[in-house]
């Protein structure tokens, strides 16, 4: 049988996933949650490009300089995701929802840091799924460039957590 807090976490996990539907059943007790199907993704996107394209009005005389003082800094960081884009030729992805790990233990290091050197063999992290700790493996032989997911954070399928450039 469940325990109130695994229920808990099972919403909270279903919540934040892409799954619509969950049935469990076990030892005669059965638990379905269901999502209410809410708006596209695409709509509070076009919601967003409508209000930050507002009318200026004239007693805004200082809207004009700040505009020019950001799109003379979105080139620099378009460089730097180029740069960022172009140290790196793999992705290891989560396979699964849960948790991320970047430790056996709370007070152990961590599998791998930026600039280790990985096989594909290597384990690089652990994502934790109802109360399951899935050793996630590199599955590429190279350096690791980049950890793009913290520890103890919620991850989905197919989300990238490391990038390698492999050799």
């Amino acid at each position: 049988m469940l325990k109130v807090q695994e229920i808990r976490e099972l919403i909270k996990l279903i919540d934040q996933s892409n799954i619509d539907e969950f049935c469990y059943e076990s030892n005669g007790t059965k638990v379905s949650m269901k999502k209410e199907q809410g708006p596209p993704v695409s709509e509070p996107v076009k919601v967003q490009e409508s209000v930050q394209a507002p009318a200026p009005s004239q007693d805004q005389k200082n809207e004009p300089v700040k505009q020019e003082v950001q799109e003379q800094a979105e080139p620099e960081e378009a460089g730097k995701k180029e740069q960022q884009e172009a140290n790196y030729d793999a992705e290891v992805t989560s396979p699964m929802v849960g948790t991320f790990y970047q430790s056996p233990s709370p007070d152990q290091g961590a599998y791998v840091q930026v600039g280790d050197q990985v096989k594909e063999d290597s384990v690089v992290c652990i994502v934790e799924a109802m109360k399951l700790f899935n050793e996630i493996e590199a599955e590429v032989s190279g350096e690791i460039v980049e950890i793009l997911a913290k520890d103890g954070e919620l991850v989905e399928y197919g989300q990238p957590l490391f990038r390698v450039k492999s050799k």
